[in-house]
């Protein structure tokens, strides 16, 4: 369900995980959130700075949430430097959710992708057997493999990590170890979050196999509640229509995989 409220929950970084040389997990306190569904997502406002998107991460901790950061942009890069003790405004949570299949499912995210990813295991199913495959550049980049092997240990999983360098588990990217599995394994579904370019080639493979499949999707996201339009793609916006959409849809859009809108809305391709 949508929160439409314009008023921040003000939350105080209580904790701080130095995932890798460029990610960190910032832990607050916020029951509201800790049971958000797979794929939902909160406005963080960085005092001074800049509202941005974020996907909630799960934590091991009753009561906590966490938002995990890559250190890139202005805002991202803001919110990565902030200390314990310092505070944000939270609003949400928004968007829908995965579709959670039965059975055997794929887990395939790229980066701070795996944040939604690391929530649907969580939130699986107890018949479903899951592969999680985990992208990374390299050894030090890698992240959230110990906590996904925690998160499933009642259940049959497997996780895989690949590296584009080959310092660390399979060299390659993993819509190459994809390629390979859904030649000798049959999944009833695949979840997809990560750069685009990754998710729109796990779309095609699925699709062209006729397995289920859904991505969450990053966009250009001022207000969160489907106002301003700046996250729209094609005939939707992201923030309200998603941040989750299936494989039918995606196959049909032009934008996906394509292209995105900059903070100005210009179209600009990939």
């Amino acid at each position: 369900m949508q929160n439409i409220t314009k008023a921040h929950s003000i939350r105080t970084i209580e904790k701080i995980i130095d995932e890798t040389p460029t990610v960190r997990t910032l832990v607050i306190s916020d029951s509201n959130l800790e049971n958000v569904l797979p794929g939902q997502f909160a406005m963080v406002w960085i005092p001074g700075v800049n509202e941005i998107p974020m996907s909630i991460m799960i934590t091991e901790e009753k009561g906590k949430v966490a938002f995990t950061v890559r250190k890139r942009g202005i805002s991202s890069s803001a919110f990565y430097e902030l200390k314990i003790g310092q505070q944000i405004g939270i609003r949400g949570p928004y968007g829908n959710t995965f579709d959670i299949k039965d059975g055997k499912i794929a887990l395939v995210g790229g980066g701070t992708g795996l944040v939604p990813l690391m929530r649907l295991a969580k939130f699986s199913k107890p018949n479903n057997e899951i592969i999680i495959l985990m992208g990374s550049k390299n050894k030090e980049e890698v992240f959230f493999e110990n906590l996904a092997n925690r998160i499933l240990k009642e259940k049959k999983h497997e996780v895989i990590v690949t590296t584009e360098d080959g310092s660390y588990g399979e060299k390659g990217f993993v819509t190459d170890v994809l390629a390979k599995l859904v030649e000798t394994t049959k999944f009833n579904a695949i979840y997809t979050c990560g750069p685009e370019i990754m998710m729109h080639k796990i779309v095609q493979l699925a699709n062209s196999k006729g397995i289920f499949v859904q991505a969450s999707i990053e966009r250009m996201m001022k207000c969160g509640i489907g106002i301003c339009g700046s996250c729209c793609m094609d005939d939707v916006l992201v923030c309200h229509d998603g941040t989750v959409f299936d494989g039918k849809f995606l196959a049909q859009s032009k934008e996906f995989g394509h292209s995105h809108r900059t903070k100005s809305g210009m179209i600009q391709n990939y």
